[in-house]
C-alpha cells in the first residue's frame, strides 16, 4: 500500500490558491489513472485504486493545512504503511519558482505549517516530498495573503506544467525510485 498526500484547504474560496497545489496533483493523479476521490474518511477525501500495479490511497486532508498531520497520522496508522518509502506528501513552497519541483526523501518543515504539523503528528521528518513551487513572496507582502492568492493566466501556465512534472515523480517514487526523481526533477528550469 502507498499513500499519497496533497496538501490543500478545503472549500471552494480556496480552489486555485497558491496553497491548493498539493490538491492539485492529486486531482491530476485522480483523473490519469481513474481513481475517485470522494470517501470521506482519515479526516481526509481520499480514493483506493492502483497506479502500475502497485495499491494505492489518494488524499486531500479537509481539516485546513495547520492541521494536516491529524488526517496524516490517521491514515499512516489505520493503514500501517512505513513513512519511510510508503507515504508521499505534496505541497506548495514559497522559495521556488512557479512550477518548479523540489523532492526530498526527508527534511524539515521549511516554515510550512501543514508540514511541521505532519512532523509533530507522525514523530519525525523522514518522509518523502514533493515540493512544487508557487513563486516567491512579493516584498512587504503578507505571506498568508500571498499563499492564498491565485495564479495570473501566465503562472497558471508553469504550474500546469509543474503538476504534471509532479505526476511524473509521484509515479518515479511510487517505484522506489526516488534518487531518479530527484536528479530528474530537482533541476532548475532553463529560463527563456
Amino acid at each position: 500500500m502507498f499513500v499519497i498526500v496533497g496538501l490543500g484547504n478545503p472549500s471552494r474560496e480556496y480552489k486555485g490558491t497558491r496553497h491548493n497545489a498539493g490538491f492539485e496533483v492529486i486531482d491530476r493523479i485522480s483523473e490519469k489513472y481513474n481513481i475517485s476521490v470522494n470517501i470521506k474518511k482519515h479526516r481526509a477525501l481520499m480514493g483506493k485504486g492502483m497506479i502500475h500495479g502497485k495499491k494505492v490511497i489518494l488524499a486531500k486532508p479537509q481539516t485546513f493545512m495547520n492541521l494536516s498531520g491529524e488526517s496524516v497520522r490517521s491514515l499512516v496508522n489505520f493503514y500501517q504503511v512505513d513513512v519511510a518509502t510508503e507515504l508521499l506528501v505534496i505541497y506548495d513552497d514559497v522559495s521556488l519558482g512557479t512550477g518548479q519541483l523540489r523532492i526530498r526523501a526527508k527534511g524539515s518543515a521549511g516554515g510550512h505549517n501543514g508540514i511541521k504539523n505532519i512532523i509533530s503528528q507522525i514523530g519525525g521528518q523522514f518522509f518523502p516530498r514533493i515540493k512544487v513551487g508557487v513563486g516567491e513572496k512579493p516584498p512587504k507582502m503578507d505571506l498568508a495573503d500571498y499563499v492564498l492568492g491565485h495564479f495570473s493566466k501566465a503562472e497558471q501556465q508553469l504550474m500546469e506544467e509543474g503538476y504534471e512534472m509532479a505526476v511524473c515523480a509521484a509515479e518515479t517514487i511510487m517505484e522506489g525510485r526516488i534518487e531518479t526523481a530527484m536528479n530528474e526533477y530537482n533541476r532548475k528550469k532553463k529560463e527563456e
